[in-house]
């Protein structure tokens, strides 16, 4: 049974309160009264309710929707992983009293892991509206000023090289053919591992590639030759295995062979095209392979540039961030594909003229989104004030624009999108993500995003109050 509540409190939970009524972080106190909204507690609740009917009024008491909500905003307040949610959870009374847990037991990472899985992107993005309209019923904003910017989260991947992708595909293919082995002893093909050879091949380039002469760069050719060749007699190995599972040949538990088979199918096509990749930039030096991969488990990834000497490629997705007055994020999308920042512009307005029935008074954005078309649309939305530099040189008339009061101005206060992004990636990981997949990458995104505003919401309230 899934409650969105306890519906009593123990002798414990009194003793916890009472102890640690003075130890709160004063934003929290704030935060934990905006968690109290019943309407964020029912979106938790009806999406748990999807895993079994009547799950709402029938079975065992379930972790509450309460608990999951305040146990995941958590995590992300503090970025940890689950592990350490759990621990520092069952070690400090005032995240027990926070997370309304009280004299209960806690959950374990397990849980917390597969209960998060459950609530998809979909749900994080309704639970951040609802937490942007709490914050607007606490006049946190009223939408008279709109930035917006854009940032690389990484997936959690290593530097991809073509050795290396080539040899975490092999070590795959490789650890699901024994698996079916295992299972199925010596009907059909019989496996061959080449995995070691592989890691000799592996090694054999990286040692290679530290040499620049013209011998160098041959032996590199031919260490990479070799090793796509022994790549492709796995991959063909591997396809046989498949077969055989098809046509019955390779016998065992079901289950594991359709799952088997199952990340055969998904794994094979994906080692095939970092070897197209590979052979096109070895032996035709093409770079530009189409449909390039940088990981073979999160295929997702794009190779982006945005300028930075540091760190010229970000291995990751583009994500829009977009706010309002007081820090407050309105929106924020992980997007599928890199579009150019400029297409974004217009999207966004429509977006907070969504959130707060009329368009802002100013809106300003670094040159990347810049376009006559773009302000020409902006002023006929109803904005007042466009401050975006021109990404050319510009002409008189635009110089004397951008050398205006009110123009720079609202530039400087765009430069707080970049501290508010920094914010993000430092406080609460948005510099990678810790989650698999796309979907993984938006509720990451998404509840680092939450955590973020709900920590300024307290800020705000502690020192209106102050005054």
């Amino acid at each position: 049974m899934i409650a969105t509540r306890r519906l009593q409190r123990s002798f414990g939970d009194g003793l916890i309160s009472e102890a640690v009524d003075d130890l709160w972080e004063p934003w929290m106190r704030y935060a934990d009264q905006a968690l109290e909204d019943e309407a964020l507690l029912l979106i938790i609740q009806q999406e748990l309710a999807k895993r079994c009917q009547k799950s709402k009024t029938r079975g065992r008491p379930g972790t509450t929707a309460e608990v999951i909500l305040r146990m995941m905003l958590l995590k992300h307040f503090r970025d940890w992983s689950f592990e350490d949610l759990t621990r520092e959870v069952r070690a400090n009374l005032v995240y027990r009293e926070f997370t309304r847990i009280g004299a209960g037991k806690v959950p374990d990472d397990k849980t917390m892991g597969r209960l998060a899985r459950q609530l998809g992107p979909e749900v994080v993005e309704k639970l951040h509206q609802r937490v942007v309209k709490i914050a607007l019923e606490n006049k946190l904003a009223s939408g008279r000023k709109l930035r917006v910017d854009t940032t690389v989260v990484e997936t959690n991947i290593h530097y991809p090289t073509d050795s290396s992708l080539l040899g975490d595909g092999v070590r795959v293919l490789t650890r699901i053919m024994k698996k079916v082995s295992a299972v199925t002893g010596q009907a059909g093909t019989a496996l061959r591992d080449r995995s070691r050879s592989i890691k000799l091949k592996v090694l054999a380039i990286a040692r290679a590639s530290r040499n620049k002469t013209e011998s160098g760069k041959q032996k590199l050719k031919q260490a990479y030759t070799a090793l796509m060749e022994a790549t492709g007699r796995v991959i063909a190995q591997a396809r046989k295995f498949s077969q055989e599972i098809t046509d019955g040949i390779k016998r065992g538990k079901r289950k594991l062979l359709r799952k088997a088979k199952r990340q055969l199918e998904e794994m094979i096509p994906r080692v095939q095209q970092v070897l197209r990749q590979t052979r096109e930039r070895v032996l035709r030096g093409n770079t530009r392979a189409e449909g390039k991969l940088v990981s073979v488990f999160e295929p997702e990834t794009e190779v982006i540039r945005k300028g930075k000497a540091k760190k010229p490629n970000e291995f990751g997705k583009l994500v829009k961030i977009q706010e309002a007055e007081n820090q407050l994020i309105t929106h924020y999308e992980v997007l599928e594909k890199r579009p150019a920042d400029l297409t974004l512009l217009v999207p966004s307005l429509q977006q907070h003229i969504q959130q707060f029935g009329q368009a802002p008074h100013a809106l300003t954005a670094d040159p990347a989104f810049f376009s006559a078309a773009n302000e020409a649309a902006a002023e006929k939305m109803g904005v007042k004030r466009v401050s975006i530099p021109s990404s050319g040189k510009p002409g008189k008339q635009r110089k004397e624009q951008q050398k205006k009061r009110w123009f720079k101005k609202l530039q400087k206060w765009r430069t707080g999108c970049e501290g508010r992004i920094s914010v993000l990636k430092r406080r609460h990981g948005l510099q990678r993500s810790r989650y698999k997949g796309l979907c993984g990458m938006k509720r990451w995104v998404g509840l680092g995003v939450i955590a973020d505003n709900l920590i300024h919401l307290g800020d705000h309230l502690v020192a209106k109050n102050k005054v």
